[in-house]
């Protein structure tokens, strides 16, 4: 039995006619009559009785025409999910982030992806931080990774999204928090609060990069594996911090954030992906971010 058989006899049923059904199918009407006679013969049932000035359905038919139609019908459901998935319409992207960095961005690109394609699953992985998310989108794990420029890994491309800039966090009560702007080589003796160095975060490796550029290596009395925990123990005297400006939003009690005024340090946010990945959830998710985030000028 094939497709051709099943829509062959739902179009004479439908029509109660061979050459109307015929014509229907834009085929001769001989060989209308032929896939019928071979669907009946591959049922073992007689599906029409036929006189010459009717054709109906006998009981065998009548029982046979809904199972054929919903056949039909799945087989273009199957067709036009194939294609909506080929048009990005449809699928998966996993996409890999850290937190409260990504507090701006990440709305923006997941509201619109709702909202234009609702048939996009994402599958959102947080305390991704840039180092390992450039990693996973290399290998195939992450579709799409919010990184930090620069990100040099062969295989992926990125696109910057937004330019940040290194502040300096601050218990309340700190010596330097009436400051507008405090300089990095007065955090010299400071202890800080950071994440580990092992964590994969672009963040700390920025931290250590700015103080040496002031002339010290930061002294870490405390670690711990997000932003949110370490504004918290920053609030709590155990230290200071660097973070950046688009963290500012965590409105911790007893922390102020004052600007760095003898090293500024400027980082650029980007996504990441391998241009090779052949989804086209990806591709529409793509031109979704490029439209809510532009590339900085």
């Amino acid at each position: 039995m094939e497709l051709r058989h099943l829509t062959a006899f739902i179009a004479v049923a439908e029509e109660l006619h061979f050459g109307r059904a015929a014509q229907r199918l834009h085929m001769a009407q001989p060989a209308l009559s032929q896939q019928i006679r071979q669907l009946e013969r591959e049922l073992g049932v007689q599906l029409f009785e036929r006189s010459t000035r009717s054709v109906r359905l006998t009981s065998a038919g009548e029982s046979f025409l809904v199972p054929a139609q919903r056949v039909l019908d799945a087989l273009d459901d199957a067709t036009e999910a194939a294609r909506a998935a080929g048009r990005g319409e449809v699928g998966r992207v996993r996409i890999g982030f850290a937190g409260a960095s990504s507090h701006e961005s990440l709305p923006l690109i997941t509201e619109a992806v709702r909202r234009e394609h609702p048939g996009i699953r994402l599958d959102m992985e947080g305390q991704t931080y840039a180092n390992v998310a450039l990693g996973r989108v290399a290998d195939g794990t992450l579709d799409l990774g919010f990184v930090r420029l620069p990100a040099d890994q062969p295989g992926v491309a990125t696109r910057a999204i937004m330019t940040e800039e290194l502040i300096v966090a601050l218990p309340a009560d700190h010596p330097l928090a009436g400051h507008d702007a405090v300089a990095l080589s007065d955090l010299s003796d400071a202890p800080f609060v950071t994440f580990p160095a092992n964590s994969g975060s672009s963040l700390h490796d920025a931290m250590v990069r700015a103080c040496g550029l002031a002339g010290f290596h930061p002294r870490v009395a405390q670690e711990a594996p997000d932003t949110y925990t370490i504004l918290a123990l920053v609030a709590s005297g155990v230290g200071v911090t660097l973070t950046l400006t688009t963290c500012q939003h965590v409105q911790q009690t007893g922390v102020v954030y004052r600007r760095i005024s003898d090293h500024p340090v400027r980082l650029q946010a980007a996504l990441a992906w391998r241009p090779d990945n052949p989804s086209a959830a990806l591709r529409a998710v793509l031109e979704v971010a490029e439209r809510v985030l532009p590339t900085p000028v």
